[in-house]
């Protein structure tokens, strides 16, 4: 597990976009503009395709155990699929969420009592996706998920709108694996027909990406995933209210007391260097006719990184000693699409 999900590459992870925006105007507040997509940040690259392919192996055997009859009770679910957009299999672990009143009377939310809502804790893969979700900085440490709910996919299975219940805390999140798809985001999200969907704003979630929801992302807008075109897999991380843990919940010791790394040392900036080169070089100034003040100028640029190297483009590398070698840490233009644009081709997993 550990040689699977290293702490090392923290580089790696790219903020593909963090400044979604879509205005709708509320019903309270006199008919106020607000930002129902503020909070959400997409991250890309924190898993790579090799450690996509262990955690959907992981999945999938799990989905085995679950129709066995391995797992606990509460687990997994697999309802009959009856229509388009239902039966869609899940995998509760940490607590177990009904979301709708059972034969046991229990209300929709978590169960906290283990007498009706027993489910496994949390797999240790799982616990080392988590693990690199707070050390890689895409989740904060004041909010460690404590459980989750794996998401299978078949094709044309389905998330209705829905606002994600109180019961637990934000940020929360979802990795994809398998196949990228859309996920749509709205105050209100319209339902055309079986699994179709129709909402304000599209996301695409790229493989191995995993999307943060907090702030009106999360509480203003609804979210839902239309039927999906092919076999996919999404994994929910969410942090319980303290005040809904199941009774007698164990923590899992290896999520206790995490810190982020640090990031990646920025190589050091010396335009002066560059500047004092040329001066001590008279003959360079005037070389090819040009002016002084025009060689400096020329010079300098050449030598010197821009200060601002989101903005041009550039990549910059992991300065220091270790092993990290050259990451990738800051992004190109094309790196943010608009809405619902799909990623350029060739940019999907590994960066």
């Amino acid at each position: 597990m550990a040689a699977l999900l290293g702490d090392e590459g923290v580089g790696r992870v790219r903020v593909r976009k963090k400044d979604f925006c879509h205005m709708e105007k509320q019903a309270a507040g006199g008919g106020r503009a607000l930002n129902v997509l503020q909070g959400l940040e997409l991250h890309t690259a924190v898993f790579s395709p090799d450690e996509q392919k262990a955690i959907v192996a992981c999945v999938l055997d799990l989905q085995d155990q679950g129709r066995r009859g391995l797992l606990k009770e509460r687990t997994y679910s697999e309802p009959r699929k009856w229509m388009r957009g239902k039966g869609r299999a899940t995998i509760q672990f940490g607590c177990c969420y009904n979301y709708a009143t059972d034969k046991a009377r229990n209300p929709p939310g978590i169960i906290r009592d283990a007498a009706h809502g027993a489910v496994d804790p949390l797999p240790p893969l799982l616990s080392a996706m988590v693990r690199r979700l707070v050390l890689w900085r895409v989740l904060p440490p004041s909010c460690v998920p404590d459980s989750c709910i794996v998401n299978i996919y078949d094709k044309d299975d389905c998330i209705p709108p829905h606002v994600d219940s109180r019961d637990f805390l934000r940020p929360f999140c979802t990795a994809s694996f398998l196949a990228e798809c859309a996920i749509l985001f709205g105050k209100e999200l319209r339902v055309l027909g079986p699994g179709e969907f129709a909402g304000a704003a599209s996301i695409s979630l790229p493989l191995g990406s995993v999307l943060v929801l907090k702030g009106n992302g999360a509480d203003v807008a609804k979210h839902c995933v239309p039927a999906v075109p092919e076999k996919r897999i999404s994994i929910t991380f969410r942090k319980m209210d303290p005040a809904k843990v199941p009774f007698g919940f164990r923590p899992d010791p290896l999520l206790q007391k995490l810190a982020p790394l640090p990031l990646p040392t920025l190589p050091e900036v010396r335009p002066a260097m560059a500047l004092a080169s040329v001066a001590d070089h008279p003959q360079r100034q005037q070389k090819n006719g040009g002016g002084a003040g025009e060689q400096i100028q020329s010079t300098a640029q050449q030598q010197a990184p821009p200060l601002n190297p989101a903005a041009a483009g550039q990549r910059i590398t992991g300065g220091g000693g270790g092993g990290g070698g050259s990451v990738p840490f800051c992004l190109s233009a094309d790196e943010f699409p608009a809405l619902g644009a799909s990623p350029a081709g060739g940019r999907r997993g590994r960066r």
